[in-house]
């Protein structure tokens, strides 16, 4: 008959001891999770050999003989107990829950959003999608330029211009770069660029700080102060919505642009451009702006894509890359990066931009949020 045995914790213990050692017994009980057991230096043993090889009885006689005491602190350094993994965390969702949460008004081009679970798990934490490096070999990339291009097709839709790139680094670039192009779109009389101040502060920055390596006039003001009557003015950037989040009725002003040859960029909401009405509709050449809001968390301010959409008559002239549909040998349909002489890569002396990169991944994501919402 089998009679039940009551076997303790010191009996366990005594018999992994006298099987395994003390050293093993006691990691085998210690916390799993510990940083300084799995990640900090030597244990037991191994101390005791080390001191003895270098003839010292401690770990602080040790210390000093090595560090001079004139770098030494006295002072009570008040270190706490070590933390497991799980304790840490613990720890700082406490320190978190003290946070007093409300709702936040700051936008200025970044603005919260939700990830659809669908998106963050299959793409953004995917390394099929986040480690590839640019799709120059197309026969082997077809899916990456198949979402770029949807990228590129929701992007001209949205913003009423038909055409855009593959995405740019961020807003800001996006509408320094299309300054550029209006300038070199411009005649040789047209020495003037306008800014409205209710640009984003950021965008007005850097598209000034680009500008000091031209020949041209900046003007940062309102609106409703803008003349173009004299023809010396290469072209405008408008914010729509505005940073302070209006919506402005610029026909009057842009019908005056486009008399006096000026080109017109408007950097645009895209999310907003799907209920108002379309810079692209009421007048613009070039829109610019961030993708962000399409599902792209604020990541403490970036990496965000940008987009550079324009009508088609100034493609040529457009910054980044630009998927394409083509054929392949077989004359089967085929996406490849086209019109490449643009990028500096190709034609380095005569490139429309010398940024030649774009943030594909986050352009990923925002294409695949447009087709998640239909």
């Amino acid at each position: 008959m089998l009679k039940a045995v009551r076997i303790t914790r010191t009996t366990l213990q005594n018999s992994f001891k006298a099987k395994l050692g003390v050293r093993y017994l006691s990691s085998l009980f210690q916390s799993t999770d510990g940083f300084v057991r799995r990640h900090i230096g030597p244990e037991g043993k191994e101390i005791s050999t080390m001191l003895e090889e270098v003839k010292c009885k401690s770990v602080d006689e040790l210390i000093d003989l090595v560090v001079p005491s004139s770098i030494r602190s006295e002072k009570d350094l008040k270190i706490n107990e070590n933390m497991g993994e799980s304790l840490a965390l613990a720890k700082f969702k406490e320190m978190m829950d003290k946070n007093k949460i409300f709702k936040s008004f700051i936008g200025a081009g970044y603005y919260d959003t939700l990830t659809p679970s669908v998106i963050l798990r299959n793409l953004l934490e995917n390394p099929a999608w986040y480690t590839p490096y640019t799709p120059y070999q197309a026969e082997i990339s077809q899916g990456r330029l198949e979402m770029l291009l949807n990228f590129q097709t929701m992007v001209g839709d949205l913003t009423g211009t038909g055409f855009a790139n593959a995405s740019l680094l961020d807003e800001a670039t996006a509408a320094a770069e299309a300054m550029t192009m209006c300038i070199n779109l411009s005649k040789k009389n047209q020495k003037k660029f306008y800014i409205a101040d209710d640009v984003h502060p950021h965008t007005i920055e850097v598209v000034l700080s680009r500008a000091e390596h031209y020949d041209i006039k900046m003007e940062v003001l309102s609106a409703d102060k803008m003349d173009f009557s004299d023809g010396s003015v290469a072209g405008v950037l408008l914010q729509y919505p505005n940073t302070s989040g209006e919506l402005i009725d610029y026909g009057s002003l842009i019908t005056s642009a486009k008399e006096n040859k000026a080109k017109v960029v408007v950097a645009s909401d895209l999310l907003a451009s799907s209920v108002c009405k379309p810079a692209g509709e009421f007048g613009a050449d070039v829109v610019v702006g961030s993708s962000q809001r399409f599902g792209v968390p604020m990541g403490f301010g970036g990496p965000h894509a940008a987009f550079f959409a324009c009508k088609q008559e100034f493609m040529r002239k457009m910054p980044g890359r630009v998927i394409g549909v083509s054929k392949d040998s077989r004359g089967k349909r085929a996406l490849r990066m086209t019109m490449q002489t643009r990028e500096q890569h190709i034609r380095r002396d005569k490139a429309t931009s010398n940024i030649c990169t774009a943030q594909a991944l986050l352009a990923n994501m925002a294409g695949a949020y447009g087709i998640y919402h239909g």
